[in-house]
């Protein structure tokens, strides 16, 4: 079996390791942490590529450990922030680690024989601290100096706004959950983004200082886009990984959306597609008869399985195909309601619609201006109810257009559609 490092590697997962007798200790099996803050109810894109880093640890043998900072999320991780963050009450964070639990148990193998994935919430070991028993037990090893030279705590101390003592003992706490984990779970490597670096570091020198023994530690690059932005973002904020934030079928519509830039970087970061088969997307992508968006709906089915599940997959698939004007696809209300984010949507009585003419119908939601402009759009075969083309110009709504009895579809073209919800 190949070493995990060595796979990584290739992916294009590491970006530091804090010594290469990782790769040498990665022959047997290892225990390997990440953490994650429960700023929000759930993860998003970004958080994939640490997740998938322990899943990969979970295929080659290695035990992953998930930490939801039920403690440290209520001081809040400073790394890569401008700013203080808002603190969350205990209410709100509990809710947000229950949120994030079931993103991670939706990847990683919490059923399987011998490395069974382990989720921790770190609130379970400091909730037993005093402050004065952490600043003594713990806080005397640490030393002020290498706290400052953190490039998080630099960053912010030269900023306008400055950094709180809460956010700068953020490293301690982290620092010894990394402690923790060693002594009571055997825990000999932390993982995370390329801002961890610093947090990751605390936790080494803690274990160190307290044991003399060597702990490790990787980072990854954080996921941007090929022109720099952050990557994870669309035009209505996140892509989270909750069905209940962002549905299967705008996740998987964002994906097939990506760069041809990104889309085989996002392939080695974000599945398990083999090497040989992503290579197989380059090459292809280089060729003249290279179909466009080829290799961003392997990705976006494969991802999309990954995160949601085959089934939640089968229906994006289905409704991707039902949002296409002239499709085939039945639509129903689910169907509907699952592309009702991607477009306007207006609601009207049922007297309004009933016996009323399409092209008064246009108008009223917006889609055409006149009805010369709607007549010469139905003889130009460009306009579509429920999927289906229009050919009449005198058609009127009937109830039983109605899909489920309370929603309609319409379109003008191909991309300009409104979802109508009758009442």
């Amino acid at each position: 079996m190949q070493n995990i490092i060595d796979i990584l590697t290739e992916r294009g997962f590491i970006e530091a390791m804090t010594s290469q007798e990782i790769k040498a200790l990665a022959e047997k099996p290892l225990k390997v942490y990440c953490g994650f803050d429960p700023s929000a109810d759930s993860l998003h894109v970004g958080s994939l590529v640490p997740i998938m880093a322990l899943a990969w640890f979970q295929r080659y043998g290695h035990t992953p450990v998930a930490i939801v900072g039920g403690a440290t999320g209520m001081i809040g991780d400073p790394s890569g922030k401008s700013t203080e963050r808002k603190l969350l009450d205990e209410k709100t964070i509990d809710h947000n680690v229950q949120g994030i639990s079931q993103n991670l148990k939706a990847i990683l193998d919490f059923q399987c024989q011998g490395n069974t994935a382990k989720l921790l919430n770190n609130l379970d070991w400091f909730k037993e601290f005093s402050l004065i028993q952490f600043l003594r037990d713990v806080g005397k090893f640490f030393r002020l100096g290498p706290m400052l030279a953190k490039d998080s705590v630099k960053a912010r101390l030269n900023s306008e706004e400055g950094m709180s003592f809460t956010e700068f003992s953020y490293q301690t706490l982290q620092g010894f959950d990394f402690l923790h984990l060693f002594e009571n779970h055997q825990v000999s490597v932390e993982i995370g983004g390329s801002d961890q670096w610093g947090n990751i570091t605390a936790g080494i020198d803690l274990i160190r200082k307290v044991h003399g023994k060597a702990a490790f530690g990787i980072t990854f690059p954080l996921l941007t886009q090929s022109d720099g932005q952050k990557f994870g973002k669309s035009e209505k904020g996140a892509i989270w990984l909750s069905a209940a934030k962002c549905s299967p079928y705008e996740f998987y519509q964002y994906f097939v959306r990506v760069a041809d830039a990104d889309v085989i970087k996002l392939m080695r970061l974000l599945t398990f597609i083999e090497m040989e088969e992503i290579r197989r997307y380059e090459e292809m992508m280089k060729k003249a008869d290279y179909v466009p968006n080829t290799a961003q709906k392997r990705l976006a089915d494969a991802v999309t399985c990954i995160v949601h599940g085959e089934e939640a997959l089968k229906t994006a698939l289905r409704v991707t195909l039902a949002a296409a004007p002239g499709a085939d696809t039945v639509l129903d209300a689910e169907v509907l309601e699952s592309i009702s984010t991607d477009m306007p949507s207006h609601s009207l009585s049922l007297i309004d619609i009933v016996d009323k003419q399409l092209l008064d119908l246009l108008i009223t939601v917006g889609l055409q201006t006149s009805k010369s402009e709607g007549r010469r759009l139905i003889r130009n075969g460009g306009v579509y109810l429920n999927n289906k083309k229009i050919t009449d110009e005198n058609r009127t709504i009937e109830r039983g257009d109605l899909i489920d009895g309370k929603l309609l579809l319409l379109a003008a073209g191909k991309k300009n559609k409104v979802l109508i919800r009758v009442s």
